[in-house]
């Protein structure tokens, strides 16, 4: 069931991206160990690392946590390999994406969430923020950040 928009007004009151706080982005290199990058993910407890090409620091794609630990138990990826074997890329050509900035209403970042607006491949488990022109990751917020706004936020 989708909610209607004044249901998302009273639940999030103007709140943005930015009333999330969301975690400065740890981003990782095609090249890294997993290893490496699954220690980072660990200690600072983050399910989603982005990945990020070596010279230029454009987002290629996003390791997701919980699955590369599933392709490691499968033994489809080693530790010793690199971030590249098991990072899932970004389609570049042909897709338009939903830019998620903090000053992005929280409103819409449920609607992204949900598959709405160039979520158009279907519910989406986390979003990457990133400034105004699409130049710099931010941040990640999560479906999880967005339910523990509401669970703290007086009603």
């Amino acid at each position: 069931m989708v909610q209607s928009t004044s249901t998302w007004a009273q639940k999030y009151r103007g709140a943005t991206v930015e009333d999330l706080d969301p975690p400065p982005a740890l981003s990782t290199k095609p090249t890294e160990l997993i290893s490496y990058a699954l220690m980072n993910a660990y200690e600072r407890d983050y399910s989603h690392l982005t990945v990020v090409s070596e010279d230029t620091r454009a987002l290629l794609g996003y390791l997701n946590i919980p699955r590369l630990r599933q392709l490691l138990k499968e033994g489809a990826v080693g530790e010793t390999d690199h971030v590249e074997k098991a990072m899932q890329r970004f389609q570049r050509s042909g897709k338009v994406y939903k830019v998620i900035t903090m000053d992005t209403p929280l409103e819409e970042l449920e609607f992204f969430f949900t598959g709405g607006t160039s979520g158009s491949s279907g519910p989406q488990e986390f979003a990457v923020v990133t400034d105004g022109n699409r130049r710099f990751v931010l941040g990640v917020a999560t479906k999880g950040d967005l339910e523990q706004f509401v669970k703290r936020r007086p009603a």
